[in-house]
Parts: C-alpha cells; structure tokens; sequence
C-alpha cells in the first residue's frame, strides 16, 4: 500500500471537485454519501480546493460539515488542499500575504475539525520566488503542526527539482491519464521517482472522456466548463470519443469497465522501476460510480503494448487546458 506522510493510502484516492464545484451542485446528502462511500472503498486519499465552488460552498465547508457529522473518519482521511490561486482558480498569489489569507481561510473553514495534511498552490506564482512561498509554508505552518506538509502541483519537472532544494516535498499533482501522457516523456515522472515523491495523478479519466458518458457533444451541458476546453470542441471531440470508444473495447474485451481500465493502466504504471508511487484521483458523485472505480484489476504487458498501439494510432486531439489558464511552462 502507498503512503504520504508516513500514513498509509489506498491504491486510488478520491477527487472532491465535482461535490461542489459544478452547475448544478448536488445535494449535501449525496455529497455525504459519496464522501463515506469512498472511505467504505479504500479510498482515503481525499483532494479538495480552496476554489472549488464558491466561498459559502467550496471543499471544505462540506468537509466541515462532513466531519462535524462524522468525526470518527477525520483520522482515516489523508487530506490534500488546493488554494492560493483566487477563487477563480486563474490568479496565483504565492506572495507571504496570499499564501497565509488562503491558507489561514482554509483552516478557519474546517474549524479544526481535520488537520490538512498537505497544502498545495494551485499554480506557481511567477511573480513570487518559491522560497518566499515556501519560508512562510514552512515555518508557519508546517513547523507549528497547523499543516503536515507542502505539495505541489501543475509543475514542471524543473520546478520540483528546485522546490525539493528549498523544502521537503511530500507530493507532486500532475495531470495524467491514458489521454494525459505528458508527465511520462517530459521527465514528472522520472523526477519523482528519482526524489521519492509520490506523484498524484488528477483527471485520470481526463475529465469524462474517459468513462463513458460520452455519446457526443450534445451530452455536454451548456452550462458546463468543459465546453470551454480544447478537447470538447466540435472540432477536436469526435476524434477523442473515437480513441474512448477504441479504449472502451479494450476494456469490454478485458471484462472490465472503462474507467477501470484507465484507473489500472494508471497504478500499473508503477510496475516499471523507473515510475515513482502513484495515486489516481477520480472524482465521482454517485455511489455506484465510486465503487465502480475502487475495483483493482491487473493490467498485464501485452495489455499495455496494445493500450499503446491504440493511443499511437489515434491522436489525442487538442490542448489540455484553454490558453486562459495558467499552467507551469
């Protein structure tokens, strides 16, 4: 089993975006219930934001509520915050005065009812050297026992090479999925494992593309945000559902679901000595959802070469990210 600051995490941990942040948020009932459906399913590595949902409604004012109800779990979560990024998610702010307002809104909201266990900026703050970011994480919030450690996330492999010489780094959040292969080639990767940091990976099911829901672009709501982003254009999405179609049979063929099968290709990445511990993050609302996404299922060699003959076949279309959010180069 994997673990983060010495604590030990399931093999898949449990992405809390969708409880809150979306257009038609759903009830704190159903919240609750995904919340303890993920716990009854291994799934105790929990990944939050200060921005996800607005300020009366964000991760950890349901947390709050969650523990408040349900104290007796706030010992078996390992819990990873975003924040320092605005309430947008488009303004770092790595300044001492960001930094601490984000962090100590963080805390108050969660009334100490559960400790963070690793605090991230959402994105690196260019304006900002990462040792004046780190020096306030680290001495006012680490030393103290406020927060149990600093993460990073969206960053380049320079950039957690430079952070591990000014602070000890306990995690690293890095896009990657089956449609999201960068941080394999561009050296993410190969830096944590070398460093020995665990490396989580967020959108593993490259945010819906990957589980099936898909039929086509009309199935996206009008609302949502992902009508914004580069692969869910009219242009780039019927080559994307393509390659998830081509992925889904693979996983029929295998016995499994889709989103198993991008779940496991992701821990079966760690099977090569050159991979560092990883820990996909799937975000899901509907209890089935999530113990669909707990199942561990082994992804053997000749499953990888023809995973790979497919993704070399098809291209994935169109950028991660729209150019109006920021990322790490």
């Amino acid at each position: 089993m994997p673990s983060i600051l010495g604590k030990e995490i399931g093999p898949i941990g449990y992405g809390l975006m969708g409880l809150t942040w979306r257009p038609d948020p759903i009830s704190q009932d159903k919240a609750f219930e995904a919340l303890k459906a993920a716990l009854k399913n291994g799934m105790n590595f929990w990944n939050g934001g200060e921005f996800y949902g607005p300020p009366e409604y964000n991760s950890l004012v349901l947390l709050e509520r969650y523990f408040e109800k349900y104290p007796e779990d706030a010992d078996k979560v390992v819990l990873s915050i975003k924040g320092a990024v605005g309430h947008d998610a488009r303004h770092p702010d790595g300044s001492p005065e960001g930094v601490r307002a984000s962090l100590d809104n963080c805390i108050a909201l969660l009334k100490g009812r559960k400790k963070i266990d690793i605090f991230e900026s959402a994105r690196r703050d260019p304006n900002t050297p990462m040792d004046v970011t780190f020096s306030v994480l680290e001495k006012e919030y680490v030393q103290t026992g406020k927060i149990g450690g600093i993460g990073l996330s969206e960053v380049k492999a320079s950039t957690i090479r430079e952070a591990a010489k000014l602070t000890k780094v306990v995690a690293v959040e890095s896009e990657l999925s089956l449609f999201s292969t960068d941080p394999l080639d561009n050296g993410i990767a190969a830096t944590c494992a070398e460093l020995k940091i665990p490396l989580v990976a967020y959108s593993p099911m490259s945010r819906g593309l990957l589980t099936g829901q898909f039929k086509s672009v009309s199935d996206i709501p009008e609302q949502s945000f992902l009508r914004h982003f580069p692969r869910f254009q009219p242009e780039t999405f019927p080559v994307n559902l393509e390659l998830a179609k081509q992925i889904e049979a693979l996983a029929s063929k295998k016995g499994c679901s889709l989103p198993q099968l991008a779940l496991n290709w992701i821990i079966a990445l760690q099977k090569r000595s050159d991979m560092p511990t990883i820990v996909p993050i799937p975000g899901a609302t509907l209890v089935s959802r999530i113990e669909e996404n707990s199942k561990i299922v082994d992804i053997t060699e000749a499953e990888f070469a023809e995973i790979d003959a497919t993704l070399n076949k098809v291209k994935v279309e169109g950028a991660r990210y729209p150019p109006t959010i920021p990322t790490d180069g």
